[in-house]
């Protein structure tokens, strides 16, 4: 079967069973970010992007991405949004092991992109399914919570330079 997507900024089409995990498929098209861990949808190591939300890509059968939108993290890793990610986990001593990479990056960024006040214990909620790999629940939190702190301060930079060049 011939399923036309859209695999990180490029449209390809992906030749697989309707029935086959995206997981299998995107790791035969070279996207080794995709990794196997559970097989159940709860570690973490197989999230995607799909249409901008993070989905463990082991639980999802390729033949219902038609025509969707679907980033990984190799794309991912150019965005602001991975460096200011990045930068929040570094700050909170988050050492990336690598196997679990996707689903933490990608769960802080479902947090990151609502720019909403979250508390510490909804963003807590938010990521407790998440494999323990490489760091325990509080300080992948913390991470979070720097991240979102960059961000706001970015924000506000930007917002006294325009303001500023408006005078």
């Amino acid at each position: 079967m011939n399923i036309p997507v859209i695999l990180n900024g490029n449209k390809i089409i992906l030749e697989a069973q309707a029935d086959e995990p995206l997981m299998s498929v995107l790791q035969k098209k070279g996207c080794s970010s995709v990794k196997c861990g559970c097989n159940e949808g709860s570690c973490g190591s197989c999230t995607i992007l799909l249409e901008d939300k993070p989905i463990p890509s082991c639980k999802v059968p390729v033949g219902i991405v038609r025509d969707e939108k679907i980033v990984t993290l190799e794309s991912f890793s150019k965005t602001n949004e991975y460096s200011l990610i990045m930068q929040g986990f570094e700050k909170a001593g988050i050492k990336m092991c690598g196997y679990c990479n996707s689903g933490k990056i990608f769960s802080a960024y479902q947090i990151f992109k609502q720019n909403k006040n979250f508390t510490r214990a909804e963003i807590t909620e938010q990521v407790r399914h998440l494999a323990p790999c490489c760091t325990d629940l509080e300080t992948l939190v913390n991470g979070i919570v720097y991240a979102i702190s960059l961000r706001e301060a970015k924000t506000s930079r930007t917002r006294m330079v325009r303001s500023t060049r408006k005078r």
